[in-house]
């Protein structure tokens, strides 16, 4: 789950589950005219946003704009063209509450500060973790666009040309707007990434990310609504609803026959890293098992539907291609991805 102090910046990536991977999240440009504020040097804004404290209390809206071209996944349906939504509220001492619709109602996240509430109001199930425990949720495994945003920052800086392109309103708030754009040696599909800061808090307040050969965002996700104060404290409790199916995780992440994942080899730096994670060696019989994210009843999402076959020296898998990265998900349990083209996740599969 989120960091104890990281509620208040989690929420907008949840929106977007199933598109974390596929590639970086973006949001659009703000309407309204441009706020006068105070000049600031790129490396000061760079410096701050990385160094940037917990905003505190606060309750905002996320809209995500989704332009990838994918078609709907099941179980995942923010994958298709389109607008979702998320709520997030923070306590600004370690306690939130995240609300995402799905297409059958509604799906929540509540932190109390002892225990994770995961609920999902279409099937009626309930899943209880301690806080802490290192378990996550599907959901929760969509990223955080403040903290992608500082990731990016110190990740591509020193691969990039790094500059203050003036200023934005986001969701009522004067940011300004820190641009990185890959240098010539970077094999990217990127063109530059923008990061909306908050001139006062200096959080990051949305992440806007071009292709090449593309003036719109080809996925746009962002604080539309934005409320920074005391929350009503009763966000932060949860008791599971009449009839409701709980299940208590298992306290560590290697408990209860919870399989280890290997660490995720990255390969290369900057615009063109690409990142090589490999599934449970059960993977295959976890899909098996019934659930609502297959055809099959299994648990992970079909893929089966989208992308193409492809082979090479590394073997055989699908490819999946988006306007900011390329994935390909081999036959024997690699999932390479990055925002690079596919000859450079072939390259980083056959090391």
């Amino acid at each position: 789950m989120a960091s104890r102090r990281g509620w208040a910046r989690v929420g907008m990536g949840v929106a977007v589950a199933g598109a974390v991977g596929l590639g970086l999240l973006a949001v659009p440009a703000g309407a309204g005219a441009a706020p006068e504020l105070p000049p600031v040097s790129a490396e000061d804004l760079v410096t701050s946003v990385v160094e940037a404290k917990d905003p505190g209390p606060l309750h905002g809206t996320v809209t995500l704009d989704n332009a990838l071209g994918l078609p709907a996944i099941a179980g995942v349906p923010q994958t298709a063209n389109g607008t979702s939504t998320a709520q997030v509220w923070s306590d600004g001492a370690g306690r939130g509450r995240l609300s995402v619709p799905s297409g059958q109602g509604e799906k929540t996240i509540v932190d109390d500060g002892t225990t994770v509430w995961a609920w999902d109001s279409a099937d009626r199930t309930v899943t209880k973790t301690a806080a802490g425990a290192g378990h996550t949720t599907p959901q929760a495994h969509a990223t955080d666009p403040a903290a992608a945003a500082q990731k990016a920052i110190t990740d591509l800086r020193a691969t990039s040309t790094v500059a203050v392109d003036g200023t934005a309103e986001v969701a009522g708030r004067p940011a300004y707007e820190l641009v990185l754009r890959p240098l010539p040696t970077e094999r990217t599909l990127l063109r530059e990434v923008r990061v909306a800061v908050d001139s006062e808090k200096r959080v990051p307040l949305r992440l806007t990310v071009l292709a090449n050969g593309s003036s719109d965002p080809a996925l746009q996700v962002g604080f539309t609504q934005l409320e920074f104060g005391a929350q009503d404290a009763g966000m932060f409790t949860f008791t599971p609803p009449p009839g409701a199916t709980v299940t208590e995780a298992p306290d560590r992440p290697g408990d209860a026959q919870q399989p280890q994942r290997p660490e995720p080899k990255v390969v290369g730096d900057g615009w063109d890293t690409v990142t090589i994670a490999t599934m449970p060696a059960d993977a295959g019989q976890q899909q098996a098992r019934p659930g609502p994210g297959r055809p099959d009843g299994g648990d992970a999402p079909d893929l089966s539907s989208i992308g193409k076959e492809v082979s090479g020296p590394w073997g055989s898998g699908r490819e999946i291609d988006t306007a900011v990265a390329t994935a390909i998900i081999t036959s024997d349990g690699r999932v390479a991805v990055g925002a690079v083209p596919a000859q450079v996740l072939t390259e980083a599969l056959s090391q």
